[in-house]
């Protein structure tokens, strides 16, 4: 039984100030950016300039379901999304009124208890000062617009990352419960529930405890009825992927030679396919290195995702699902820590690469353009 560690007020006060100052930073970015990009135009309220690409057709399932909007054209992906996000939405927007309102509040909360666990889990884990290190690490990372906006995995990571600090902990059943949330959110649910096994082994827990390595499977295959019963289709999800944005799997060199050529184009989307290259460097230099330091259970947590990401048609969000990929900011925030001089440069480097590119990805999806 691993001996329960206290997390110290000042982590927890640490990491809320840093998630509550950028949420304010982004939304002074928001306000001047918007009134500068609009140039003399109307700019629109707040909360719909964040109603962008997934954010609005979470919105769509959550007001209509996965029929999509009756006035519009049927929408074949739809069914990508899991039904966690739409069904909250659809729970605070009885309370405040307005879908995108709705959904900047569910990821303000959701991500406020992300980040607490973040910084809990480093500490547990890794030296004093290490909590509010990967907070700042994640906030700082190039898509963590989408903590901000109504997408759904502010609120994965709420359940996720305590999720695994549980695991960690031993406490079995709080984890299961959890896992089994994160599963409502997002197919990364799979892989998560996947890590939870190799996690479980890897402790040597005793196998009546086995049984909690169950529930977070279920909500997936809850889903995957739904659907059935609905569509006759128990890949509903994989189907959609296909049919919205034509994401089947290849070969990782064909993967990798359509998104160059894509990226070496001077088209609007370039600039895009070049993150997502960086976004797969990043992703399989992390898988390198927790195979090296022999974290098993991260290893398959961020490896199933980044085989998946790296075998699709075309990369696709990788840099975004980065944001789940919470070892990473675990890796910067040890890397930081006080030691050999050079320790204290890693936080200021990655804050130097990563942070101006957070900005200009806001501000183009303030914008409405795609940035990933």
């Amino acid at each position: 039984m691993i001996p329960p560690v206290e997390t110290s007020r000042d982590t927890v006060l640490e990491a809320f100030l840093l998630w509550l100052s950028s949420r304010l930073g982004i939304v002074v970015l928001a306000v001047v950016g918007a009134g500068t990009l609009a140039g003399g135009e109307v700019v629109a309220p707040f909360p719909a300039r964040w109603e962008h690409w997934d954010a609005k057709l979470l919105i769509t399932i959550a007001e209509y379901g996965y029929g999509g909007d009756p006035a519009a054209e049927p929408d074949p992906g739809l069914p990508a999304f899991f039904p966690g996000m739409p069904l909250t939405l659809r729970a605070v927007h009885l309370v405040v009124g307005d879908w995108g309102l709705a959904g900047l509040l569910i990821s303000f909360v959701a991500g406020a208890v992300a980040v607490v666990s973040l910084a809990r889990l480093a500490e547990f884990e890794g030296p004093p000062g290490t909590g509010w290190r990967a907070v700042l690490a994640l906030l700082l990372w190039p898509m963590s617009v989408f903590l901000f906006a109504g997408y759904s995995e502010a609120l994965f990571l709420a359940f996720a990352i305590p999720a695994w600090l549980a695991a960690r902990r031993g406490r079995w059943p709080l984890a299961a419960v959890l896992a089994a949330g994160a599963s409502c959110m997002r197919i990364t649910g799979l892989f998560l529930a996947l890590a939870l096994i190799v996690e479980f082994r890897t402790a040597r827990r005793p196998v009546r405890q086995a049984v909690w390595l169950v529930p977070p499977f279920v909500p997936l295959v809850l889903y995957s009825a739904y659907h059935h019963a609905r569509s006759g289709d128990w890949l509903a999800w994989k189907h959609a992927q296909e049919a919205g944005w034509g994401r089947h799997l290849v070969w990782p060199w064909e993967s990798l030679i359509t998104t160059w050529q894509s990226a070496m184009g001077d088209g609007r989307f370039a600039w895009a396919f070049r993150l997502e290259i960086a976004g797969a460097v990043v992703g399989i230099g992390l898988v390198l290195v927790l195979l090296h330091l022999r974290r098993w259970s991260e290893f398959v947590y961020v490896g199933l995702q980044v085989g998946a990401l790296v075998c699709s048609a075309y990369y696709l969000s990788i840099p975004r699902s980065a944001l789940l990929w919470w070892p990473l900011f675990l890796l910067v925030a040890r890397a930081s820590t006080p030691g050999p001089r050079w320790r204290r440069w890693v936080l200021v480097a990655y804050a130097l690469v990563a942070g101006p590119l957070m900005v200009l990805n806001t501000l183009v999806f303030l914008d409405g353009a795609w940035v990933g």
